[in-house]
């Protein structure tokens, strides 16, 4: 792990470190050899940079711990599940890009994440626009 800051999970200290965090946990569900997993252990590792101090990030290798996975149905890795509270609250499974991961933290933590880059937020924004303007021209086309 690249970044200090994310907790190493095991199925002894999951417990602790996940459901009786004060703060949200995304945990990254891996393996040694996925590839999908070494794809997104950079994004994981940005991820934990940029919200330091508002989400604990940890990782949680699917090989060495089985319990935790097999108890969150956990049957594809890369996933990454996050919890509030103690629950789950968010998963994302497979390799997806950091503003996916973004809008789900946001989605879920909310206000929390105001710090949040304007990039990350400004994303959706042309998506709806882009979406929109297929949809009118359909429409045009039916008529």
């Amino acid at each position: 792990m690249a970044v200090q800051s994310i907790v190493e999970l095991s199925d002894a200290n999951f417990d602790q470190e996940v459901l009786k965090s004060e703060q949200p946990v995304l945990v990254d569900f891996w393996a040694a050899w996925c590839g999908p997993c070494k794809a997104l252990a950079p994004t994981v590792d940005e991820v934990a940079t940029q919200y330091a101090g508002k989400l604990k990030v940890a990782k949680m290798d699917v090989d060495r711990n089985q319990a935790t996975p097999m108890r969150y149905g956990i049957r594809g890795i890369p996933a990454l599940l996050l919890f509030k509270g103690g629950k789950v609250a968010d998963q994302i499974v497979g390799y997806v890009p950091k503003e996916t991961i973004d809008r789900s933290l946001s989605r879920v933590i909310g206000a929390e994440y105001d710090s949040a880059p304007a990039v990350a937020k400004a994303a959706p924004a042309p998506a709806v626009e882009d979406s929109m303007a297929p949809a009118a021209v359909t429409a045009n086309v039916i008529k």
